[in-house]
């Protein structure tokens, strides 16, 4: 038996209907998808975290408040870190020294590498590698859903963040570590090293200038 006209209209209807649905739901998804991988922004509150670090203990944002905080994602395959912690220079165990030592500062070590990929360490890898190159970071972050890292829009690494001992911990940095978008140690000397013109700014009782830059280096190494 043939179907009516009328009951042929109503079918096709309801499959338009059908796909508009289908299509903002998928487009719902975009959305929130893009919203979690969205950069921190500075000036707004840096957002919370909770992760374990390398000797299992468990480190949030709030635990650091009334200090500074800085961020440092890592990668020990990437070239681009190899640059800031090969010999002679050891840049970033300089910085860390420098300050991470500072009064009400910290500076954590991020690695958001999934199982599996570039830059991933266990626990005891990750203390034993930065023993090795003489990294002296307060925490070794482990991040390997990374929840952190996209909480942040970390792309790179090296990328850098500061914090701010305020009471809202606001981001007050988000970017490369220096103006020299390269693998060759050889220019780390000439180059403007944002942590150090960055504190040099606090300092003076002024806010960082540029308080965003475009962090460069290797991908973050994430799951997906």
């Amino acid at each position: 038996m043939q179907n009516s006209p009328m009951k042929l209209i109503n079918q096709r209807i309801g499959l338009i209907l059908g796909m508009i649905a289908a299509i903002a739901l998928t487009a719902g998804a975009m959305i929130a998808a893009t919203a979690q991988a969205a950069p921190a922004i500075v000036g707004d509150a840096a957002p919370d975290f909770s992760v374990v670090d390398s000797e299992g203990n468990i480190r949030t944002l709030d635990e650091f408040a009334g200090q500074r905080v800085i961020l440092e994602w890592t990668n020990h395959g990437c070239p681009f870190v190899k640059k800031h912690y090969s010999e002679p220079r050891t840049n970033m165990q300089s910085l860390q020294s420098d300050y991470g030592s500072l009064e009400n500062t910290v500076w954590l070590s991020v690695i958001s590498s999934a199982p599996g990929k570039q830059g991933y360490f266990e626990a005891d890898e990750a203390n034993a590698h930065a023993t090795t190159v003489g990294a002296s970071p307060d925490a070794i972050l482990l991040d390997p859903d990374g929840v952190m890292g996209k909480s942040y829009g970390a792309q790179t690494t090296p990328h850098m963040f500061i914090i701010d001992s305020d009471e809202n911990q606001t981001l007050i940095y988000n970017g490369a570590i220096d103006n020299k978008p390269t693998a060759n140690p050889a220019h780390i000397d000439s180059a403007t090293n944002y942590i150090i013109s960055g504190f040099e700014k606090l300092a003076a009782g002024e806010a960082i200038d540029p308080g965003t830059t475009k962090s460069y280096g290797c991908t973050v190494k994430y799951a997906s």
